[in-house]
């Protein structure tokens, strides 16, 4: 049941306040634990002090705030008396993506590669319209977007209930079309009409999965007209840029965030000795 601030049936949008409000705190949550984690851990003068470490190793590493807190939160801590947190880890460079338009010099950072990913999709399904998530603290982040109004992108800042196409495609871990959003069955009232009032009749979404099929984002294309399908070779192409994504993802995590990881770490016994 919704609570008396949350929108009805009847009244499907959302207040701006009410936006803003859901935004700052699940924005702020993975912040917090990891500030919590990290002040115990490391025996810091509290919560103000361990966000200086967060705010310092992501500026140095070029990763997202919440990327590295998200991390601290989900991976395994160091031995405590352990200089380095993954001993003996290999590191590799970046997959190549050769669908993909991108600068070689780029080919690491996060930021352009998504641009491009998201420029490939939109090329394929022929819509200006889309957005790239990212999978962080058992949720869909919004990560990147283009042709979207703001009400679109701050409603779908985070997305957690399965009543979208997008977490559709993310539990089947399979491309989801949606042909008509105004009388598709997926979707709750409030996201409905977050879609339609941009302007979008139609959403097809791709799954960025890792070799293990974990899906570690989700790119979509919104579609100013209702659908009749895809192609065996569009389907055959958005599903291919899916897998180099994933890949991509899979890697960034395992080199770019771990290396922000390790960096936090030596900040933090260094500054406890």
């Amino acid at each position: 049941m919704p609570s008396a601030s949350e929108p009805t049936l009847q009244d499907p949008r959302w207040a701006q306040e009410q936006l803003d409000r859901r935004n700052r705190q699940l924005g702020h949550a993975s912040v917090a634990r990891a500030q919590d984690i990290l002040a115990g851990r490391y025996r810091l003068d509290g919560a103000d002090a361990a966000f200086e470490l967060l705010k310092n190793a992501s500026q140095q590493s070029n990763i997202k705030l919440h990327t590295l807190a998200d991390a601290v939160v989900r991976v395994p801590a160091p031995d405590q008396q352990a200089t380095s947190w993954f001993p003996g880890r290999a590191r590799f460079s970046p997959p190549r993506l050769p669908g993909l338009r991108l600068e070689v010099s780029t080919r690491g950072n996060q930021g352009a590669v998504l641009k491009a990913a998201l420029h490939r999709v939109l090329t394929i399904t022929q819509t200006p319209m889309g957005n790239v998530q990212l999978a962080e603290g058992g949720r869909l982040r919004l990560a990147r977007h283009t042709g979207l109004n703001k009400y679109f992108t701050d409603f779908f800042a985070f997305v957690e209930a399965p009543t979208t196409s997008c977490a559709q495609a993310a539990s089947a871990r399979q491309q989801v079309t949606v042909r008509e959003v105004a009388t598709a069955a997926v979707f709750d009232e409030a996201s409905r009409h977050a879609i339609l009032q941009t302007g979008s009749r139609a959403a097809h979404s791709i799954p960025l999965a890792n070799g293990k099929g974990r899906v570690l984002g989700m790119i979509s294309s919104h579609h100013e007209r209702p659908l009749a399908g895809f192609s065996r070779a569009q389907l055959a192409a958005l599903q291919q840029t899916g897998i180099d994504a994933g890949r991509w993802l899979s890697w960034h995590w395992h080199t770019v965030v771990l290396d922000a990881l390790e960096h936090l770490h030596a900040q933090a016994v260094g500054a406890s000795r």
